[in-house]
């Protein structure tokens, strides 16, 4: 058995760029791991289990937990639980981990990454390198997963591209991953060629075997089938059965019939027997070696099926190395994506890592002034009691942006008015350049502890990539080995007291600590004598000023903070606790001095007046120095003063940002009464365009059932239809004018007879503009006409206009009156005169000859045709225009000569251009 292989041709040439492989621990470099224990051999295994213990201390499982809510891949999630993610082992590395963070987070701001279709295969590879045969549903699991890992990397390349030539260099950390991968095209398309993966079954172009037994077994299966259908047909027939039945026993195709007529199949094989024992089951003598060629094939199809899966598993197993590497490649993809998502979720700020010890590249340091510079920093476990569960990415997203000015608070702003900062406060951390270790003092539960700890995360973040939650552009060193003593290491089972604890694991410490450490120690040298515990304390920390880069210590002893008075190496730090509340503020003043004010502690929390008295006194036998009050008055004297300069100067900001507040306001309300203003000039223009289209439609429906109703019409019916269409169209008007308007009282208007032509305004029209044309029979009603309609109206309603000279009249009407009063009223008393005879002179589509812009000869083809057309006694309009006057004076000509014309009106004041013809 051999697989097509026709269309496996395609190989994966790709630069080679490896880079650093994930660590699963933190851990030294690794030349200078390798030079560290040769010189020191016992001190590498102890420094990383002092790493570990003091990831566990400062909680890193907990933060990493936070990042697994990010994650879209079974393996990152997985890395991420269990606080498997990488941790840069040099500068550089770490700086590549920022990197590919802030490449993520440029992605993601154009589109939504979800690498949770790939899925983990590793345990499939694993079965694959053991020899086990893989199962269908295995194999198409690594073909998805090789499809998805490659669109990933296509998908990136194109976000790129999209970008233009610049942004390569953006997404160059991301794109790096995948650069040297091998993305097992062939394999993938070897699984796909094989196996339908939506059936989950092995497709017949596997091997030609493979096509050849299905097609043989088919063959055979068509013709048994046929068989079997002609031998039950003949038994139902027989009556040996209620109906055909074809099933299967003990693998082989047969038929049903009763015991009693066991005879027609005389030399069949009964197979089997039903429980009540009258049907039988049998094979027909016909039927045997056909289901022996079934039996055959279908033994041969599944070999032919295994040998496929036995070949396809042992390409998975040969490119194992290679899909491991894509996992290994695709869960820092999705570490990456996971913690621009994390760094969205808490406004985290991209930290710049500083190094004197790494490969002399970075000298920042020194052209900043300050080791560690970050400002506002917030402890991350403690930042999902104001953004919510980092698991909930949604509501996470949807809080971001409301949580910008409210999760910046605390106690920097220096607003001591008495409103409570929300949780958790933020803290500045600033320690100068030169500083090797900083002494922090002040009060129990003032905060010392957890701002060793944000210094020791952030440290931590750092070096994993991960942004910070603080503002502005945080600078950190990097360190390659965070030590903490942080806690009660008393142990009964190895017979350590509290102090011995904390003594035997400074000392592992001190081993251990190298030029690029961190070492965090809290209450150094309690739990014993206090003057030997300051004594073993200075000490300790002149041992460490000189090697390591950093260390930061807690105590509550004040000798330690005098050390800066001899040393520049060293610096003070200070928890503020407010005398008014009594309650700590949680921020760090840099460069001071912190009491432990336990004394005012036990006041506030209800001690006896006369113990506190015998305490006091015996502090001033403890310090003889008198001017310890003094100098805390002082103390507290600038305090007030700087909280309140800092209030005077957030009370002018504050000002300040709700005068720009009220300006843009006021900004905005003027842009927009533009933009209202001309919203509704539109809005009105469009219905009053509506209301003229909805009048011009009612009123073309008036005259076209006039025209209609006129047809049919009797003489003595013309004046009521006239006067129900003028009515009608009176109405139209009448319901579509804005309303009555009020006219001022005009002397001039009770004297003034308009004349013929003369242009007016009707009140009862919505003061519009019209032509008058005559006064009727009635005393106080006169036509008027207003555009192609005329109107009876009110004499009284008529107003004369500003001037008084006859303007050009306005177009055609549609509606000619010809016939008056005494007519009509002939017409109806039966006096058939001659005009009678042909009807009112209505202007109509049907009666209506347009010649403009016809040639002569051709107007007078179109008005012979006209005429003839015609019917007795009828009228036709004739429109010739003005122009050079031929057609006219053609049009003239024929009327004249033609039998057919009882005479003809030229055109008259109200139709210019336009002769009536009588037609016999």
């Amino acid at each position: 058995m051999e697989l097509t292989t026709a269309c496996f041709l395609c190989s994966v040439n790709r630069p080679p760029n490896v880079l650093f492989t994930p660590c699963s621990s933190p851990r030294l470099p690794a030349a200078a791991a390798a030079s560290y224990s040769a010189a020191h051999p016992h001190r590498h295994p102890l420094a990383q289990a002092l790493q570990s213990e003091a990831l566990k201390t400062l909680e890193w499982s907990a933060v990493c937990r936070q990042l697994a809510s990010f994650a879209s891949t079974p393996m990152g999630l997985g890395a991420a639980r269990d606080a498997d993610v990488p941790i840069g082992r040099t500068p550089a590395e770490s700086r590549k981990l920022l990197d590919q963070t802030a490449a993520a987070a440029l992605a993601a701001e154009s589109r939504r990454w979800d690498l949770s279709g790939i899925e983990d295969v590793s345990a499939v590879v694993e079965s694959a390198r053991k020899g086990e045969l893989l199962t269908i549903g295995e194999m198409c699991a690594v073909r998805r997963m090789l499809s998805a890992a490659r669109k990933v990397g296509e998908e990136l390349e194109a976000t790129a591209a999209a970008g233009g030539r610049d942004s390569f260099g953006r997404y160059s950390a991301l794109l790096e991953i995948l650069y040297d991968c091998d993305f097992c095209m062939d394999l993938e398309r070897k699984i796909e060629y094989c196996i339908d993966c939506n059936l989950s079954i092995i497709l017949d172009r596997a091997s030609e075997d493979l096509e050849i037994i299905r097609s043989e077994r088919k063959s055979n299966k068509e013709e048994l089938d046929s068989l079997l259908k002609e031998v039950s047909a003949h038994v139902f027939r027989a009556g040996g059965i209620d109906k055909p039945l074809i099933t299967k026993r003990r693998s082989r195709m047969c038929v049903g019939i009763r015991a009693s007529h066991r005879y027609l199949l005389s030399e069949g094989v009964v197979l089997s027997v039903s429980s009540s024992g009258a049907t039988y089951f049998m094979e027909p003598k016909e039927a045997v070696e056909l289901n022996n060629m079934e039996v055959r094939l279908s033994n041969a199809e599944r070999d032919e099926e295994i040998a496929i899966l036995s070949l396809l598993t042992s390409e998975i197993a040969d490119a194992g190395i290679q899909i491991k590497h894509i996992l290994d490649r695709v869960l820092e993809i999705d570490l990456a994506f996971a913690r621009a998502s994390y760094a969205r979720w808490m406004n985290g700020v991209c930290p710049t890592l500083s190094s004197d010890h790494s490969d002399g590249s970075c000298d920042a340091e020194s052209d900043h002034g300050r080791l560690v510079d970050i400002e506002s920093i917030r402890h991350p476990l403690l930042l999902e009691s104001s953004l919510g569960h980092p698991g909930d990415v949604a509501a996470a997203n949807s809080m971001y942006f409301a949580n910008l000015n409210n999760s910046m608070r605390g106690l920097t702003s220096g607003d001591n008015s008495g409103v409570s900062s929300d949780f958790p406060v933020p803290v500045d951390i600033k320690i100068e350049l030169g500083t090797k270790v900083v002494v922090i003092s002040g009060p129990n539960t003032g905060g010392k502890t957890a701002s060793m700890k944000t210094l020791g995360l952030a440290s931590l973040m750092s070096k994993a990539g991960m942004y910070l939650p603080a503002k502005d552009s945080p600078r950190i060193p990097w360190f390659d080995l965070i030590l903490t003593d942080i806690g009660d290491h008393q142990s009964l089972e190895q017979n350590l007291s509290t102090f011995s604890g904390h003594i035997s694991r400074i000392c592992k410490i001190l081993d251990a600590a190298s030029a690029e450490s961190l070492v965090l120690i809290d209450e150094i040298g309690s739990g014993t004598d206090p003057s030997e515990g300051v004594a073993l304390s200075a000490s300790i920390l002149q041992y460490l000023k000189n090697r390591i880069h950093l260390a930061v210590v807690t105590t509550h002893y004040a000798d330690l903070t005098l050390l800066k008075e001899k040393d520049t190496q060293f610096e003070n730090a200070a928890m503020e606790f407010s005398l008014e509340t009594l309650q700590p503020t949680y921020r760090i003043l840099w460069g001071s001095v912190g009491d432990s004010n336990a004394l005012d502690i036990a006041k506030s929390i209800g001690f006896d007046g006369e113990i506190i008295e015998r305490a006091k006194q015996w502090v001033e036998r403890l310090r003889p120095e008198k001017q310890q009050e003094r100098k805390g008055l002082l103390y507290q004297s600038l305090l007030e003063e700087r909280d309140r300069l800092k209030a005077q100067a957030e009370k002018a900001a504050s000002l300040h940002v709700e005068v720009m507040n009220l300006y843009q306001e006021i900004l905005h309300e003027a842009e927009d009464i533009d933009n209202r203003q001309n919203a509704l000039m539109a809005k009105e223009t469009h219905r009053a365009q509506e209301e003229r289209k909805a009048t011009e439609m009612e009123m073309q429906a008036v005259v076209k059932e006039f025209e209609n109703n006129l047809e049919d019409a009797r003489p003595d019916q013309l004046n009521s239809l006239v006067r129900k269409c003028e009515s009608s169209i009176a109405s139209i008007l009448e319901a579509h004018q804005p309303g009555e308007l009020d006219f001022p009282d005009r002397s001039d208007d009770a004297s003034y007879v308009p004349q013929y032509g003369d242009q007016v305004r009707v009140k009862g029209l919505g003061n519009k503009l019209v032509t008058f044309v005559e006064e009727t029979g009635d005393d106080d009603i006169v036509l008027v006409q207003f555009g192609k309609v005329r109107v009876r109206v009110n004499k009284n309603d008529i107003r004369a206009v500003a001037s008084r000279r006859n303007r050009a009249s306005i177009s055609i009407p549609q509606l000619t009156r010809k016939i008056n009063n005494e007519e009509l009223q002939n017409q109806v008393e039966g006096n058939k005169d001659e005009g009678s005879l042909y009807g009112p002179l209505l202007q109509t589509s049907k009666n209506t000859v347009d010649l403009r812009g016809m040639r002569v000869e051709e107007a007078a083809i179109e008005l012979d045709m006209a005429i003839s057309s015609r019917g007795s006694y009828s009228v036709i309009f004739i429109i010739h225009g003005m122009g050079t006057g031929a057609v006219k004076e053609r049009v003239l000509e024929i009327l004249k000569n033609h039998p057919r014309v009882a005479k003809f009106e030229q055109e008259s004041p109200l139709n210019y251009g336009c002769t009536v013809a009588y037609i016999n």
